[in-house]
């Protein structure tokens, strides 16, 4: 019996029953770039960097399930573009100054805009005032950095068990709250070990003195392009996870 497939950017690809179209690339070895997708939890689609050509249909690869005979387009010039015109938008609506920033090279955003061929923000910035929350003692919130991917989100709720963060507002009034009585991340239970704590993709959630452990130079996206680094992140899923 022929097994099922789909084809991305006229590659065959194989896929189990219930993966999704990143799921099914990411077994293959095949890159879509994305920010808010983590294999660890369940797909959210909130970034749309993952976003591909599904016969002929705009879909977030992330949560779009793969179904055999799909045509798949992912590295086109429209949709890199239209990633690059993402990421920009990301980089305006925040903060984001890399050169100080300590999650330089580790941070996914950054390595995003380096592998789109991103040159210039082109958009005015935004310049958001944004609380800083440096209370705790091992960790620190720089709200100006936060992307709204939500694994911080995902990660206190369905591995820590402790539902420490949310998001509120609506569009460019969206923020990231903390679930405490005074909105301070000192008054909640989060430990620096938590996987709330390390799970951020861009520099919002810190662990305190960690930032240069890994000198400038030998970080991870210093060492790896944003492609190499997810697809062996990323291990390959055989077995769908939403069966």
């Amino acid at each position: 019996m022929t097994k099922p497939s789909i084809q991305i950017d006229g590659k065959p690809i194989p896929y189990t029953e219930g993966q999704t179209l990143m799921e099914a690339a990411t077994a293959a070895g095949v890159y879509i770039p994305h920010l808010c997708h983590n294999p660890e939890f369940e797909p959210h689609g909130s970034c749309k960097l993952c976003t591909v050509k599904v016969n002929g249909r705009n879909c977030s690869a992330c949560t779009f399930p793969a179904a055999d005979g799909q045509d798949v387009l992912n590295d086109t010039a429209e949709l890199n573009e239209l990633r690059r015109t993402i990421t920009q938008l990301l980089f305006v609506e925040g903060n984001h100054l890399c050169p100080s920033c300590e999650k330089s090279g580790n941070c996914q955003l950054q390595a995003a805009a380096y592998f789109l061929g991103m040159v210039d923000a082109h958009f005015p910035f935004f310049y958001p005032a944004r609380e800083l929350d440096g209370s705790h003692p091992d960790i620190l919130l720089d709200r100006d950095r936060c992307i709204f991917c939500e694994l911080c989100v995902r990660a206190s709720r369905d591995v820590d068990g402790k539902n420490v963060f949310a998001i509120g507002g609506r569009g460019i009034d969206s923020h990231l709250i903390v679930n405490s009585p005074s909105g301070k991340l000192a008054d909640t239970s989060i430990a620096a070990t938590d996987k709330a704590a390390q799970v951020c993709p861009v520099g919002a959630i810190l662990v305190k003195r960690r930032g240069f452990e890994v000198p400038i130079g030998e970080r991870i996206y210093d060492r790896h392009t944003l492609a190499e680094e997810s697809l062996e992140r990323e291990e390959p899923i055989v077995e769908s996870r939403h069966d």
